[in-house]
């Protein structure tokens, strides 16, 4: 005879599971109001129909061929920076962390820009691997300056992280300028930006997203490590070293990849986390999934929010990722600064 299931733990399954259904609707739901709603209007009918491909005048194709493809491209994006935002958390044991903040966003788009102007027939893939080199560049350099290890006080290492992304992000703006012929697009990406994507963008993203989902759920018992400490976990036997050097390699793809198409959308890898964090507390395998979804949702909402900030005109959706993570970082720099204190 089977042993009766716990209520409690019943009761926690429940709300794991109403939980991931609503985080799955809020994404689709999401993804439905940025092809529905923008500069042109759509009805249901026309928007049935192009999803459908059963339609071919101006209506279908300007939704096929350019609101799918954005709004995609902002999930899978939206998804690897949350991921890249909880991993390096986790390896650096730090709640402050995140790719932005850490300088390794900076570093990708330092190498973009320079790969942009120093190679005449330059290709997306091009761009990713320049953003691949620059991110392991930025890692390395805060890495080193943090004197290695990973329990460093989060304020400090935070502070150094940010001063590194505005020496980064000031070298990156020096070459734009060296570089008149195009500003003004270099400034849109570089703030961050959804709204040039297309088919080619989505194909290109694919193999990383991919690769890295694959690679995180095979990692998931293995990062558990990060979450004990470095010595109790080498007592045991477990190379922690190894662990945090794939964790490591999986933030510079999923961060290089998604900042050398979309540019460096800041605050995403910092707020979603700690959200579903909060949510589900620090058991993995539910927290990777959760955190994957809602930062997908995040960045499609943002994105489709910021068509609004200057309509009809589009705005970059960095602008709307700071306005809200700004003051975020703010408060948890303060909560951790007191709780050292």
């Amino acid at each position: 005879m089977s042993n009766p299931i716990p209520p409690k733990k019943q009761n926690r399954t429940r709300f794991l599971l109403f939980l991931f259904c609503s985080a799955v609707v809020l994404l689709a739901a999401g993804i439905v109001a940025s092809l529905k709603w923008g500069q042109a209007q759509i009805s249901w009918h026309t928007l049935y129909e192009a999803l459908t491909y059963q339609g071919q005048d101006k209506a279908h194709l300007y939704i096929q061929t350019l609101r799918l493809p954005r709004a995609l491209t902002a999930c899978i994006v939206g998804i690897h920076l949350a991921l890249a935002g909880l991993l390096t958390q986790l390896v650096t044991k730090n709640p402050l962390a995140s790719p932005h903040i850490f300088g390794i966003n900076a570093g990708a788009s330092l190498a973009v820009v320079f790969g942009l102007i120093a190679v005449a027939e330059h290709t997306i893939t091009d761009s990713i691997l320049f953003a691949f080199v620059g991110a392991a560049a930025g890692a390395v350099l805060i890495w080193s300056l943090a004197g290695g290890g990973g329990q460093k006080q989060p304020v400090r290492l935070a502070l150094a992280g940010i001063t590194i992304h505005f020496l980064l992000s000031s070298l990156t703006e020096g070459l734009i300028i060296f570089n008149q012929q195009s500003t003004d697009s270099m400034i849109f990406w570089l703030v961050g930006s959804v709204s040039h994507a297309g088919w080619l963008e989505v194909r290109t993203l694919l193999p990383f997203f991919a690769a890295g989902l694959l690679v995180i759920g095979f990692m998931i018992p293995s990062f558990r490590l990060l979450l004990i400490d470095d010595e109790l976990a080498a007592g045991l036997g477990q190379r922690v070293a190894v662990v945090r050097t794939v964790g490591i390699v999986l933030v510079i793809v999923l961060a290089g990849s998604a900042v050398a198409i979309c540019g460096p959308i800041g605050f995403i890898c910092l707020i979603v986390p700690h959200i579903a964090r909060a949510l589900v507390g620090s058991n993995l395998p539910v927290l990777v999934p959760l955190t994957g979804l809602l930062g997908g949702a995040m960045l499609v909402y943002a994105d489709w929010i910021s068509r609004y900030i200057a309509f009809p005109f589009e705005s970059p959706v960095g602008i709307v990722t700071s306005a809200i993570g700004a003051p975020f970082f703010i408060y948890l720099a303060r909560r951790q600064g007191g709780a050292k204190r």
